[in-house]
């Protein structure tokens, strides 16, 4: 039988591919599988609560059709929204007979109920009974819970006060007991100094370290632990251990991804984190340096460098491609990055529409993007004191070996009427051939004069002058990039004609590869092709109908262009392709040949150009330079300069490297009567060049040549207020489809009621982020840090914190500690200390059957923490224990030994360069990093890749992983160094395997464990003393049987669960 229409207007049965009109017309869609759907909560006597029982139930499986997301909504029905729920019928608060919601959920008529048939079951009549309780008690509804500002709880009251040693207890308690329940006993200490340690420094501690602890805990003055714990907080290896977790979601690599995924240098970026984290830099601070470091007043290098953050980006570095199309992925991962670490949203999700389950429309996705859109992405110089105190140390050598060049000078030929003492007569000679020199260069030099350009149009990129007359260019780049430079000829004041210009192309520190170019093939370059040159005059009014040497008619009141005659570079090469790089290939009007100084990166050279025609100084000079490739190959730093002469035939001036003259020394050549000391600077600048002395330079130029470089990193730089980036809508969140522009803006939802306060920049939104406007941020922060100390967060979903994450399992505790972060001054080390030091920590992670059985998630924290150590505290453990680590902090990546196949096997077949020293024994955070083939070990423990943020690491138990253990030539090497050690140590072999316990596990043997293990170890030493096994191959370099028995007794015991799990 049909459902009987209501007084209210018939509604539609759902059909496929009917138009969506009515407003339940399809809401079976939006409840197809509510039957699966039971909102757990502790106590049924408990009225409804919309946050615990009914919006879960709503978000999970009505929000996809009936939620924020416009473009996807059917029947033009919200449920997200009571105001359109009600308007709509679907629900009228306080009577659920008339609520057509639950009319058609309980419906027996397969035609009427929702969900229909074939979507999924009928609900159960439990949610029926939830949903009609709720209806009758007028549908509240209530703001998300995580997007209410958190308020300071009050601590709750528990029997048990006297378990409580923190305000953290106090919460934990609370619940442990609303559950029936007490909490677990305290751990040992040997088990709670191995927890501690391995949390806040990420290493254990060695036999010295925990007796220390165990003797101040004996001495009976309290805090022993809590000293303990600040001593911890205090190690540099503290920032070393956080740092790990920050870079899964800053998604740090050392290659750029991709197919090419080269090399890339950002390690002071990590190196950055390590230091502010040890400096406990207040998380504030820290972030917004990190997102805006370059835009705070008197920018240091150090906030420049935390702009690496958002520069972890992947770069595409195949030919041919458009690098502002693969921009434009960096920033949609810009955006989603920044709202899983500072929202908890999965802001990402609204690229290509609405959000279907949070209020996050698309245009507040590409709002966001507006405000992090607007930087250029340079690359910053570091200046590292170790490596600018050596280039001054060389520097300094080559200087003093310079000082005694004129002392190696040779000796003119034998003359017998030559008179004088042997270092007269040098000097004499000397003083001959500088005159000579001098003569010629004076002879070939032209008086360059730098002219500056009066204004300029580039179709992208945007040109800024110097102090020095040249041009710096910044901004996008594409493969058709145009300059157009006008120079106000009248304001030279200079009688005399121009009879050359000059482009010089610029090295500078801020280009790639310290220029002169910017290009994009197969990855950044500083390269640069330039594939037409055109020059023109246009002369004043006042000056035309002059005629004269210039040509000029009467009726010349268009540019007239400029020819030139035999125009020539210092150097030319191209980068790709076959032909000529000569400066002729400017002027043929063909785009695919110019001028291109590949393999000079870093270097000057100079294209210049005489004038057919002498011009005289009046009018307006116009340049057209045209940079076309199949990539983008643009110029980052030039200037252009003019040559005059009053002469009626001047001289042809020609290009020369700049390192042979400088601007300087040019000046210094025109000069007619130098001073005494202008003309000892070009005579040092002589024997610099002398051919004389070329062997005597050797060892100068060998100095010289290895000055160490000073490391880059990639950085973040605001673009000026005058050129902003324009961000638009995409259509489906697809390159190639901009809609209309959008302003920078906070997402709708988040604003607050002063929109006049609302950022518009990057550093505004970096400071409203970590402000008490976000409701987000602390939380976010403080479930982030309690995961990584208990293994889950109290919300599980550790990346989202929108309406489909799992309610918090201690929402009052997670408010208290997050009130409390924002408190202390945003302090982590203090956040650190609170959860540390409270009892529930304490606890021993141990659980009886029944404590499994009740809890087996643990979700009341009725006992400590446990589990598995990240892939980099695996080894670093191995090494630590082994007495293997190394402990320097910082500098450049490092690669252990790994299998050659792990990277040869990818892209380009690249060599692993396996470290030496203690370098291939550093700490794995050091670890060079390449997406397309991680580090084998890591990836076995389920390490990152860095191509994504990271929020939460995935936990797999394979046996590769225990294979990995015994095999891998690193952790067999860290078995061998135990065995060196307890082999060359004077004590029983049981004493022996009492030591290493306490180094591999913390503890002594228990009585079993040493039985067990001691026979273990002398059936092996049997086997070898009888020649069944040879040492050699089981310890390198070794013939000892002892040695290699405890070789395979270590390797037993470095092999257990207990050694790679914090307790």
């Amino acid at each position: 039988m049909k459902m009987a229409p209501s007084a209210k207007p018939p509604l539609a049965t759902p059909r496929r591919g009917a138009p969506a009109g009515t407003a339940l017309a399809l809401i079976g869609l939006a409840l197809a599988q509510l039957a699966g759907v039971a909102p757990a909560h502790a106590d049924d006597a408990k009225p409804v609560d919309f946050q615990r029982d009914i919006q879960p139930l709503l978000a999970a499986k009505c929000y996809a059709c009936h939620g924020p997301d416009e473009s996807h909504r059917e029947a033009d029905l919200r449920l997200d929204d009571r105001q359109a729920a009600i308007s709509h019928g679907a629900i009228v608060p306080g009577k659920p007979a008339e609520s057509e919601l639950l009319a058609r959920v309980k419906s027996t008529d397969a035609e009427q109920r929702m969900p229909p048939a074939d979507h999924d079951k009928p609900l159960s009549p439990q949610q029926i009974e939830l949903l009609t309780a709720w209806i009758a008690a007028d549908a509240p509804f209530e703001t998300h819970w995580a997007f209410v500002p958190p308020r300071r709880p009050t601590l709750p009251n528990a029997k048990d006060q006297r378990w409580a040693q923190s305000p953290v207890d106090r919460f934990v308690l609370s619940r442990i007991e609303a559950a029936g329940q007490t909490p677990s006993p305290p751990a040992s200490a040997h088990d709670l100094a191995r927890r501690v340690y391995l949390d806040l420094i990420g290493l254990p501690p060695t036999p010295e370290q925990l007796e220390a602890f165990l003797a101040d805990l004996d001495s009976g003055r309290p805090g022993a632990y809590e000293r303990l714990v600040d001593r911890l907080l205090s190690s540099p290896q503290y920032g070393e251990r956080w740092a790990r977790p920050w870079l899964d979601l800053a998604r740090y690599a050392d290659t750029n991804g991709y197919e090419k995924d080269r090399e890339r240098s950002i390690w002071p970026y990590r190196d950055w984190v390590i230091q502010a984290l040890n400096a406990d830099l207040p998380y504030d601070r820290f972030s917004i340096e990190q997102l805006a470091g370059d835009m705070l007043p008197g920018a240091t290098d150090a906030q420049r460098i935390a702009t690496g953050f958002h520069r972890n980006t992947m770069l595409n570095e195949e030919g041919g491609i458009d690098p502002l199309e693969y921009r434009f992925y960096a920033m949609t991962d810009r955006v989603a990055t920044t709202g899983l670490v500072w929202l908890g949203l999965t802001t990402g999700c609204a690229q290509c529409h609405s959000h279907k389950y949070d209020p996050l429309t698309q245009q507040d996705y590409y709002s966001i993007m507006a405000l992090l859109n607007n930087a250029d992405e340079p690359d910053l110089l570091v200046q590292d004191a170790a490596v600018l105190a050596k280039r001054r140390q060389l520097e300094q050598q080559a200087r003093e070996l310079e000082d005694h060049l004129a002392e190696q000078f040779p000796l003119p030929a034998a003359d017998s009427s030559a008179t004088g003492t042997e270092s007269e007569r040098r000097q004499a000679h000397l003083d001959q051939s500088f005159a000579q020199w001098l003569n010629m260069q004076r002879a070939e030099t032209v008086p360059w004069r730098v002219i500056r350009p009066t204004g300029w149009q580039t179709n992208l990129p945007r040109l800024e002058v110097l102090d020095d007359g040249s041009l710096f260019s910044t901004g996008d780049i594409t493969k058709r990039d145009e300059f157009v430079l006008t120079f106000d000829l009248g304001a030279l004041a200079d009688e005399q004609r121009i009879t050359a210009l000059r482009l010089e192309v610029l090295p500078d520190d801020r280009l790639p590869a310290q220029g002169p170019g910017r290009a994009f093939y197969e990855g950044r370059k500083g390269d640069f092709f330039l594939s037409e040159l055109e020059a023109s005059v246009q002369l004043a009014k006042r000056e035309r109908g002059t005629g004269g040497a210039d040509g000029a008619g009467d009726d010349d009141a268009n540019p007239r262009k400029l020819e030139f005659a035999d125009a020539s570079v210092s150097y030319g090469k191209l980068s790709i392709g076959g032909g000529s790089a000569e400066a002729s290939n400017l002027f043929d009007g063909d785009g695919s040949t110019g001028w291109s100084t590949s393999g000079q990166e870093g270097q000057a050279n100079e294209l210049v150009l005489p004038l057919q025609t002498p011009l005289s100084p009046t009018g307006t000079l116009s340049i057209r330079l045209l940079f076309e490739r199949h990539f983008a190959a643009s110029l980052g730093r030039f200037r252009f300069s003019i040559a005059t002469s009053s002469d009626e035939q001047p001289s042809e001036p020609k290009p020369r490297a700049h390192a042979a003259v400088t601007d300087e020394l040019r000046f210094l050549l025109t000069k007619s009567e130098p001073s005494e000391d202008e003309l000892a600077q070009l005579k040092r600048h002589y024997l610099l060049v002398a051919p004389e002395l070329a062997a005597a330079r050797k060892p100068i130029d060998k100095l010289r040549d290895s000055l160490p470089s000073l490391p880059s990193t990639m950085v973040m730089q605001e673009r000026p207020d005058d050129n902003p980036r324009p961000t638009h809508r995409h259509h489906r969140g697809e390159y190639l489809s901009p809609r209309e522009p959008v302003t920078p803006a906070l997402p709708m939802f988040l604003r607050s009621a002063s929109d006049e306060q609302a950022p518009r920049n990057r550093l505004e939104f970096a400071k409203w982020l970590v402000s008490r406007d976000n409701p987000l941020a602390a939380r976010v922060a403080v479930n982030r840090a309690w995961r990584h100390f208990w293994g889950a967060g109290l919300v599980r979903t550790a990346g989202d914190f929108g309406t489909q994450a799992d309610p918090p399992t201690h929402p009052q505790l997670l408010d208290f500690l997050a009130v409390e972060l924002v408190d202390s001054g945003w302090s982590l080390k203090r956040l650190h200390r609170l959860i540390v030091t409270s009892a529930a920590y304490r606890q021993q992670s141990a659980a009886t059957s029944e404590r499994h059985r009740d809890d087996p998630d643990n979700r009341l924290l009725a006992r400590g923490p446990r589990a598995r150590l990240d892939a980099e505290l695996v080894r670093d453990t191995f090494l630590s224990v082994s007495g293997l680590l190394a402990m320097p902090l910082g500098g450049p990546s490092v690669y252990p030994p790994q299998p050659d196949s792990v990277t040869q096997l990818a892209y380009g077949n690249a060599k692993w360069p396996e470290s030496r020293g203690e370098s291939k024994y550093r700490r794995s955070l050091y670890t060079f990093s390449k997406r397309t083939a991680p580090f084998a070990a890591y990836a076995v423990f389920d390490g990152p890749t860095g191509e994504n943020c990271l929020p939460r690491r995935n936990r797999s138990n394979t046996p590769l992983q225990a294979l990995t253990l015994l095999n891998d030539p690193m952790f067999l090497e860290a078995a061998q160094s135990l065995a060196r050690d307890l082999a060359a140590t004077a004590a029983e072999p049981a004493e022996k395997l009492n030591r290493l316990f306490r180094r591999v596990l913390t503890r002594p043997p228990q009585a079993a464990e040493a039985e067990a293990l001691l026979e273990y170890y002398r059936s092996q030493l049997a086997r070898l003393n009888a020649g069944e096994l040879k040492p050699a191959e089981i310890i390198a370099g070794s013939d000892s049987p002892e040695a290699a028995a405890w070789t395979l007794t270590a390797r037993v015991l470095l092999n257990l669960d207990e050694t790679i799990s914090k307790p």
